[in-house]
This record gives C-alpha cells, structure tokens and sequence, in this order.
C-alpha cells in the first residue's frame, strides 16, 4: 500500500480551501538546520544565504513553485521556524548560531510534521510526489539520535521519504551516515 492508497476522512471542510486554487499534486520539503552554537560566523551566514538561494531557485521554476511546500525547522534548541506552506509564501528566515545539536529531537520533531502534512494531503485528496528531507549540520548531536536515525532509515526503505544529508564544513560524516544513506 502506498501513502496514496489511504483515504482519511476530512476532519474540517475548510482545511481543502488551501487546495482550491492549486490542484497539482505536492512535494513536501522539510529543511532541518544546524543552528548550534558552532555554525558561528560564516557556517551560519552561509546557510541563510543558501535558503534564500533555494527559495529563488524554486520561485524560478515554475512547475516547483505551484508544487514544492517548505517547512523548516532549526536546531540549537529545537524550533519549527516555519511549518509547509507554498514556497511563494516561505520567508527565509535569518537564523542566528546559538545553543548545542540537539539532531535526533530536530529529526523526529520535522518527521511527525512530514507524518502530519501527508495525512492533510490524504484527508483532501491532494496527490503528492515522496517528500524530500534535508539535513545540514557541521557538527556531531548532543542528544541520541538513534531513534531519529531508525525512522530515517524506516521511512527510505518504505519510500516514504528521501532523506539527504549535507554536512557543513569538517562535519561528523561518521554520524551522518548512520542516519542517513544519501
């Protein structure tokens, strides 16, 4: 059974009034940011600037821009910064370096939204394309990732997801490449 087989029953006749006027099928797209402490001076600048670059590049391509939603969320502490919502109306926010690498939390926080935003998709009909997840960090968690890294891998095996992960500078690949395959 795919995510496309399971219909949900609406749970508010308006939630479908965000669909109206797009009917082309959706690509989630969940941003997971380092935004601890150590990403510091040009890691974190470098970052804002490459949301602001994403943003215009999907603005660009028309096609994307009718189906991409972006959520983002940042971590040092955890925070939702924006939830999915149409890369027209997705802000890139300047984040500002602070706090530890609280990855796992920021993993499985950002995967309940993507779990969340399906189920809207499926309870209003809305086709969508396997979400797309990305994380970029510099450094290695402070807290245990391995039940992040287990939904990770459950979610790739499913094809629920695709699930990327960028390390910023002399990231800890060797942790990275325990949550993620690609």
């Amino acid at each position: 059974m795919s995510d496309r087989d399971v219909q949900v029953p609406p749970s508010d006749p308006f939630d479908a009034v965000e669909f109206v006027d797009n009917p082309e099928p959706r690509c989630p797209c969940l941003l997971l940011l380092d935004s601890s402490g150590s990403m510091r001076g040009r890691p974190i600048d470098e970052l804002n600037e490459g949301i602001a670059t994403f943003r215009r590049e999907l603005l660009a391509d028309e096609l994307a821009a009718k189906r991409v939603e972006v959520a983002l969320v940042s971590f040092g502490p955890v925070r939702v910064v924006s939830d999915f919502e149409p890369v027209d109306r997705f802000q890139p926010p300047a984040l500002t370096a602070g706090g530890d690498t609280p990855m796992g939390q920021a993993i499985v926080r950002g995967l309940e939204m993507l779990r969340q935003r399906k189920e809207i998709y499926r309870a209003n009909g809305v086709a969508y394309y396997r979400p797309w997840v990305f994380l970029v960090t510099d450094g290695a968690p402070t807290d245990d990732y391995r039940a992040a890294a287990d939904q990770v891998r459950t979610g790739e095996q499913a094809r629920a997801l695709s699930f990327y992960a960028i390390a910023v500078e002399s990231g800890d690949l060797a942790t990275l490449r325990q949550i993620a395959i690609r």
